[in-house]
């Protein structure tokens, strides 16, 4: 945004911008409404643990473009992603909020959490963000976070989906978990047994369900689509390598070879399978599309 304008800034990872991201940028929101100025949102990648503490980063619960628009989608005017790097992870809180709060964004108001903890070794808190806006010309405000059983988190988020919790993951977000990546050329089986299915390889350091069928959606070229989508290994065909693939209903005519897709996962159907004879299998794949239509027709998109 211009460097002349003041702003009131909100920050955090933002991973899945799930409901509890959305209450705080609600709180941020009206304050900025309050102030009449823009909101700006700082969103840090990569994870600040690949920095902090490598090989133990969490896998991605949304990828960064997607983040920027739900962000924008609950109040963000303005998004910046700051590379969270071995300069950033060494600034003292001080440093940091001169750095992104006063020079890069003119701050009236910097809206935080009140669990935050910013700075190098993590010393910043809310308090001392409000002595820095003392110093600096901000006003530091700190957001009650719920205290309840089952707070909204992306840790939360990741444990769901790895445990093909899916409608567990979707209370949490608010909408339904989904993974986006490239369609690459698989072995065209599908189109010869009357399923064709896009063969999506997934961004890596993505966070996957188990394996198992699922019913959902494929978002390509503004179009969202009822879709099967599997993930796994092709057990009736002696695969190996982990595959996501999805069977738009009642499409054959789509051509997404190359193109870059969004799946969204509404419900678990069953496990993996293997059955004793091409028919079979196929009789479950009918079953299967039936399951989808159900499952897309009975749930819908938010949860509530």
């Amino acid at each position: 945004m211009p460097a002349d304008e003041r702003c009131v800034i909100t920050m955090g990872v933002f991973d899945g911008v799930h409901r509890g991201h959305q209450a705080l940028l609600q709180k941020a929101r009206d304050v900025a409404d309050t102030y009449g100025l823009p909101l700006v949102v700082l969103t840090f990648d990569p994870h600040p643990a690949s920095v902090l503490r490598p090989g133990f980063e969490p896998a991605r619960v949304m990828s960064v473009p997607r983040r920027c628009e739900e962000l924008k989608a609950h109040g963000a005017d303005w998004v910046e992603v700051v590379p969270f790097d071995s300069t950033v992870s060494t600034m003292t809180e001080e440093e940091f909020a001169r750095e992104y709060f006063t020079r890069r964004n003119r701050a009236a108001a910097v809206v935080v959490g009140d669990n935050l903890r910013f700075g190098r070794d993590a010393a910043g808190d809310v308090a001392r963000l409000k002595k820095l806006g003392e110093a600096l010309g901000f006003e530091g405000v700190g957001v009650e976070l719920s205290r309840d059983a089952a707070p909204w988190s992306s840790t939360r988020v990741r444990a769901a989906l790895s445990a093909g919790d899916i409608a567990g993951a979707r209370t949490i977000l608010g909408r339904d978990p989904e993974i986006e990546g490239v369609v690459v050329s698989g072995d065209r089986r599908g189109r010869e047994l009357g399923y064709p299915t896009a063969n999506v390889h997934a961004d890596s350091g993505v966070a996957l369900p188990p394996e198992g069928v699922y019913a959902g959606f494929l978002v390509a070229g503004g179009e969202r689509l009822p879709a099967a989508i599997s993930v796994g290994t092709n057990p009736q065909f002696g695969g190996v390598e982990m595959r996501v693939e999805a069977y738009v209903l009642d499409r054959d005519d789509l051509d997404l070879y190359g193109g870059r897709v969004r799946l969204e996962f509404r419900s678990r159907l069953r496990d993996q399978a293997t059955f004793p004879t091409l028919q079979d299998y196929l009789a479950q794949m009918e079953r299967d599309v039936e399951s989808v239509r159900r499952a897309l027709a009975e749930a819908p998109r938010s949860a509530p």
